[in-house]
């Protein structure tokens, strides 16, 4: 059992908590608690931290029994130690170090065979919560998969996989150096492109996405950059009453795939 704060592992968990760099270097990232454990699939776990107190719990046989199932290496922490190693407030006993998922543009797009690809695309997103709540949200509206720029939030920061509720493990998303060519080679391949802009000049639910859609949303603050808006194929514009000048990045994001899954659902 695990007793000291200096041990080696709890150094290394608590870095992969608290720096990108750290879990980029060694492809992993952090989850926490049961449930989340439950949905990550089993090959990408690596290791899995107990904490004394939920080992010892007769209420956790069966959740020992799926750990042990998994097959990956286990350790047991003194519950003081866990609770310095934990990113949350009250931590839940359970905490794994996951291998991190690789897809290609073509996992985003989807299926050959499937529906016709509904993409998320976005610019500069750093709020962990709103990227969390646009995976959550995406899986929900049926999005293929997520693109995202380098200067968008990691997807792996403990806070934005809490966020996901489990959405981070289904919804394939990459990340791109030059947002404006993949744009264009989304339209290549047939994908319309809609960016969320005030200079829209035709409200989001007039537009048809049936077809092949790809929907951009930039900065909470600023918004998208005029070269990446300028390289949709549309504005669209999510009509707003009162004195509100914008909107939340996730609401929107939730609003336009939605839209696009309520028309695909006929």
């Amino acid at each position: 059992m695990i007793t000291s704060y200096t041990n080696q592992k709890v150094k290394r968990i608590v870095s992969y908590i608290q720096k990108n760099k750290a879990r980029r270097e060694d492809n992993v990232f952090i989850v926490e608690g049961m449930k989340m454990l439950v949905e990550v699939p089993k090959k990408n776990v690596r290791e899995i931290y107990i904490s004394e107190s939920f080992s010892q719990n007769k209420k956790n046989e069966q959740d020992m029994q799926y750990i042990k199932l998994i097959g990956a290496e286990v350790e047991v922490v003194a519950d003081d130690i866990f609770k310095k190693m934990a990113d949350t407030q009250t931590p839940q006993g359970v905490m794994a170090v996951v291998s991190q998922f690789h897809y290609e543009l073509a996992d985003v797009l989807g299926h050959k065979n499937g529906p016709a690809p509904l993409v998320l695309i976005l610019e500069n997103i750093q709020d962990p919560g709103n990227l969390g709540t646009m995976l959550r949200s995406s899986e929900g509206a049926g999005v293929s998969g997520i693109i995202m720029t380098r200067d968008t939030a990691d997807i792996y920061n403990p806070k934005v996989v809490r966020s996901t509720m489990g959405s981070i493990f289904r919804v394939p998303f990459i990340y791109v150096e030059n947002l404006p060519d993949t744009i264009r080679l989304l339209s290549q391949k047939g994908i319309k492109t809609y960016a969320a802009h005030l200079k829209g000049k035709h409200s989001y639910d007039k537009a048809d996405y049936t077809g092949p859609t790809a929907f951009l949303i930039g900065n909470e603050g600023k918004g998208l950059s005029k070269e990446v808006a300028d390289s949709a194929d549309e504005y669209i514009l999510i009509p707003m009453l009162g004195k509100v000048e914008s909107m939340n990045a996730a609401t929107s994001a939730a609003l336009l795939t939605f839209e696009a899954a309520r028309q695909r659902r006929g």
